[in-house]
This record gives C-alpha cells, sequence and structure tokens, in this order.
C-alpha cells in the first residue's frame, strides 16, 4: 500500500479516537485527516506533481506530523532534515536532492535565508508556526487550497516502487546520502512494527525524540495502529519520567544515549511506569548491563531493535519477555544481541570474501528482503557497494549463534587495531558501562608508536561519583583482557553527539588524529 493508505485505515476505523496530542491541543483521526487532505490540496494547487521532494524542517510539534501526512497525501517524496545539522549541511543535502519545498518552524527560522539564497531548487516556503514575511504560515498556505479537488493518484498495487521518502544517512564520514524509501520498503517496515509493536491496549506513544529522525518512523507506526502520540518539544529525562505516569504511556522509543539519562535521573524510580507495553531503544547497541537495569525499573517492557535508513528499523527485533528472561538469568547472554530477524527479511554473516559464516563467526550483517532500500539517490557506484553479492551489506560487523539471536560487534570502520589484532569499540564501551559509576563512554583508537593504534576511553561519570584512570583500566583487564582494554581514560563532562543523538566519533577523534595523512595508524 501507499504510505498514506496505513494512516487512512485507522481514520476509517477510528475516526473519533485521538491522533495527536500537543499540550493542550488534541486531535482526532477525523481532524487530523481533514488536516492532511487541506496541506494535500494545497500542494496541487501550488504546483506538485509526481515525486518532488518536500522537506520538514523543524522541531517537535504537532504541525510536524500534519506536514508529513499532507505531503504523503499528495503524492510528494518526504525529505526530514535534522534542525541540528549544520546550515552548511543542510543546503547540500537539499540541493543534492533537488528539493523543491520546504516546512519550517520559527525556531529554524534564522537559517531560511541562508538556505533560500544557497538552493536554487526551492519555489516554495511555508512557516508551519507563523507567517514570516513572505512565507505564508501553514495556515494560511491551505487556504490556497480551498477550492482544488483531492487527486487519487493511486494504482491498484498500491505504488509500491514510488518513493515516499528520501531520507539522508547520518553523514558522519562524510555528506549525507538520501536513501531511496520506496512505499514497498515502508509498508514492510509498518505492517512489521504493527505485528510486533502490538498491545492489547489502544497505544499511546510518548514522542520525545526527534521526529525528524526515528521518532517520526515510530510515530507513523503508532498512527497504523490507530494510537495516539503524545508529542514532547524535545527530550528532558524528569519530563519524560512524570509524562510517562500523566498520560499512561504504553509505547516509547530513545536511543540508548537518552535512555542513560533516564537511569541517572535520581528520581528515576518515583514514578508508576505499569503501562508501558513496549520501551524500544534503537539506534546503536544497548550496554547489556545499563539493559538490564532498565528491566528492573520500568518492568519487561524493555526491547530493542537493529535497522539502519537503507533497511528501517526492523532488521531484527528482541521482544520485551526475551529480555526480561534474559535479565532474570534465562540466556544472559541475549542481554547483548540486537534479537532474531525480523518475519520480512533474511539475515546472514559474510566474510570478506563473500562466503556465509557458520554461528558464533564474526564477519559483516547482510540481509535481503522487502525491507532493503531501493538504493542511493543518483549514486550507482555507492548502491552497487552495498548490494554486492546479491546481498544488502550493513556495514555493521557482527555475529550469528545457533538459536538465530544477532549480535552487533561494532561498525567496520569503528575497529580499532592495536598490535595487529582487532579490537571493536562496542564490547570495549559495554565493558566500561558496566561499572556503575558510569554514566555514558566512547571508545576511540589513537595513533601510538608501539601499538599502531592505542584504545582510549573517554568516560562521563554520573553526577556526584568520582573514578579513576587506574580503576577503569584494572576493571576491563578483568573482564576484557590486555589486549581489548583501554591503554588511556579521560573524563569528560559530555561527549558530543551528531544530529541524530547518537555519538559523534568522527568530531571525538579529530583532536587526535589531526594531522595525520589517514585516519588508520
Amino acid at each position: 500500500m501507499r504510505a498514506i493508505d496505513y494512516f487512512d485505515k485507522s481514520a476509517d476505523a477510528s475516526p473519533d479516537r485521538t491522533a495527536v496530542l500537543d499540550g493542550e491541543r488534541r486531535y482526532s483521526y477525523r481532524e487530523l485527516r481533514s488536516i492532511s487532505q487541506r496541506i494535500a490540496r494545497a500542494l496541487w494547487a501550488n504546483g506538485m506533481r509526481g515525486e518532488e521532494r518536500a522537506a520538514i524542517y523543524s522541531h517537535n510539534h504537532a504541525e510536524v506530523l500534519f506536514c508529513m501526512l499532507g505531503i504523503l497525501r499528495a503524492g510528494g517524496v518526504w525529505v526530514p532534515m535534522n534542525f541540528r545539522s549544520a546550515a552548511e549541511a543542510n543546503i547540500e543535502y537539499l540541493n543534492y536532492s533537488e528539493t523543491a519545498w520546504l516546512f519550517y518552524d520559527s525556531h529554524t527560522r534564522q537559517s531560511i535565508p541562508q538556505l533560500k539564497a544557497n538552493v536554487p531548487s526551492l519555489r516554495q516556503l511555508v512557516c508551519i508556526d507563523g507567517e514570516d514575511g513572505e512565507n505564508p504560515s501553514l495556515e494560511q498556505f491551505t487556504e490556497r487550497g480551498a477550492n482544488a479537488k483531492d487527486c487519487d493518484w493511486a494504482d491498484p498495487c498500491g505504488n509500491i516502487d514510488r518513493l515516499m521518502g528520501l531520507v539522508p544517512t547520518g553523514g558522519t564520514t562524510g555528506p549525507a546520502k538520501g536513501v531511496r524509501v520506496t512505499n514497498l520498503a515502508w509498508g514492510t517496515m509498518t505492517e512489521m512494527a504493527c505485528h510486533y509493536w502490538k498491545s492489547e491496549e489502544p497505544a499511546v506513544c510518548l514522542c520525545t525524540a526527534p521526529l525528524s529522525h526515528a521518532a517520526g518512523v515510530v510515530a507513523f507506526t503508532i498512527f497504523a495502529l490507530a494510537g495516539t502520540n503524545v508529542v514532547m518539544p524535545g527530550f528532558d529525562a524528569m519530563q519524560v519520567l512524570k509524562s510517562i505516569e500523566r498520560y499512561r504511556v504504553t509505547h516509547l522509543f530513545l536511543p540508548p544515549t537518552a535512555f542513560y539519562s533516564l537511569l541517572a535521573c535520581p528520581e528515576v524510580r518515583r514514578f508508576d511506569y505499569s503501562s508501558l507495553r513496549v520501551f524500544l531503544l534503537a539506534g546503536s547497541p544497548v550496554s547489556p548491563d545499563k539493559l538490564k537495569k532498565g528491566v528492573e525499573i520500568f518492568g519487561p517492557c524493555m526491547c530493542q531493535s537493529y535497522g539502519q535508513t537503507e533497511a528501517p528499523m526492523l532488521l531484527t527485533f528482541l521482544d520485551g519477555k526475551t529480555l526480561a528472561a534474559a535479565a532474570a538469568g534465562d540466556h544472559p547472554e541475549r542481554l547483548r544481541s540486537c534479537g532474531k530477524a525480523t518475519s520480512a527479511v533474511r539475515l546472514a554473516i559474510m566474510d570478506d570474501t563473500s562466503h556465509i559464516l557458520p554461528p558464533h563467526q564474526i564477519g559483516e550483517i547482510v540481509a535481503r528482503g522487502s525491507l532493503v532500500t531501493a538504493g542511493y539517490h543518483k549514486m550507482p557506484e555507492a548502491t552497487a557497494e552495498i548490494r554486492a553479492h546479491n546481498w544488502h551489506h550493513t556495514g555493521d560487523v557482527g555475529y550469528m549463534d545457533e538459536d538465530g539471536y544477532v549480535y552487533i560487534v561494532d561498525r567496520k570502520k569503528d575497529m580499532i587495531i592495536s598490535g595487529g589484532f582487532n579490537v571493536f569499540c562496542a564490547e570495549v564501551e559495554a565493558g566500561i558501562m558496566a561499572l556503575p559509576a558510569v554514566q555514558e563512554c566512547a571508545v576511540i583508537g589513537v595513533p601510538d608508536e608501539h601499538w599502531g593504534e592505542a584504545v582510549k576511553a573517554l568516560v562521563v561519570l554520573q553526577q556526584g561519583e568520582t573514578l579513576s584512570e587506574e580503576a577503569v583500566i584494572a576493571h576491563c583487564k578483568t573482564r576484557l583482557g590486555g589486549v581489548k582494554s583501554p591503554k588511556s581514560v579521560e573524563f569528560w563532562t559530555e561527549l558530543p553527539k551528531t544530529a541524530a543523538g547518537k555519538l559523534d566519533r568522527k568530531a571525538i577523534r579529530q583532536p587526535y588524529w589531526a594531522g595525520a595523512d589517514r585516519q588508520v595508524h
């Protein structure tokens, strides 16, 4: 089906159910469908045709979801932009994607003149929360389509090969690539999410991570479940904990870094979390010890999924029951797993010579299935590279056990070669995160005369805690052995993050590799 069809099915079945709650503003499925229809008509009245790109550049509020649905209803291609990205990076991506439409909010207004001056493909800008000079507000814009007719551009098969999104990759190792997301891939993800995340009671999802990233994907799935999306302006640990109790939240998605902040909140045990059914962690590997603590505090709702922009959200899933059992001592190693391959994909582990490896052998995680991207926009060589040997190459290193559980060891590019041995950053980070005093850490390789690359840990401590470099190294030697243990430890007050909220390893590594002619040693 088309992406918008999943929303419309819920609107047909539950027109009076609350679809979006933003502060004091509440919108039913009937109202939200009407709003998205008015946006779609205005887009058509102002010339949108075919797979034209329409970007959303905004902080979290209900209008982001309005515009997303309106773009999809009009048959446009959704281009999510992260408001935390540098203006130069946004300009580069808008030009590369040839974006014609831009919906923005007043918080990003200061960047608009620069974007408009440097992106010649932009022909219509709309400020969604108020008029901005010559750019209309969203309300004013929708009035332009008041007399336009709806356009039914669907085909009998649901336009499965048509683009619904052109989504940027993280771009931490160079310019972002545009992932071509078709209705087929999006529909596959949506239907699997409805299967794996369904609860007996109506879903109530707390949207606190940026809607421009994975949180927007999760919010769309909640629409397919006829649930309610409670929109928060941003992540605040205390407000998230309060809101779970206040709104009887059933579904919550967070990246691991935000999850760690919840665990570090002094009042984390104060509130009632009994409504939670799916507390999803995704985006990067999670510390097994922190995960176990999460089960203790939040209950058997903790779960994990693994995906990437090129295969969104659900290559694997580790359900709450299995994870809770692991936390209780039944197959405790599964606390390090991201779960089993989901129903619409096949996963395997491949070595550098294209051979599929047996259980417990480390190699690259490769995938096949309708979840996988149609390729990168205008990048045939990059597309061919990730499709080598007739598999989709994730760029992630891991292994699979005899029961089919997948364990991510690292990204290929995050591997350290120290003294001729492969050291995977995620494994060392997980070891350090087992220390109760540690809130967050990053492990990198730094140039070293003797080792080639030496393992270095950057550690952020819990508020009020102390820890010495010697204690961290001694702990790691006991847990990981001498080769994988850090040769040095630095204590930072915070670690830099990418626009998607992940550790920015490029920024973390830069001071140590400045002036080097290559990033390996």
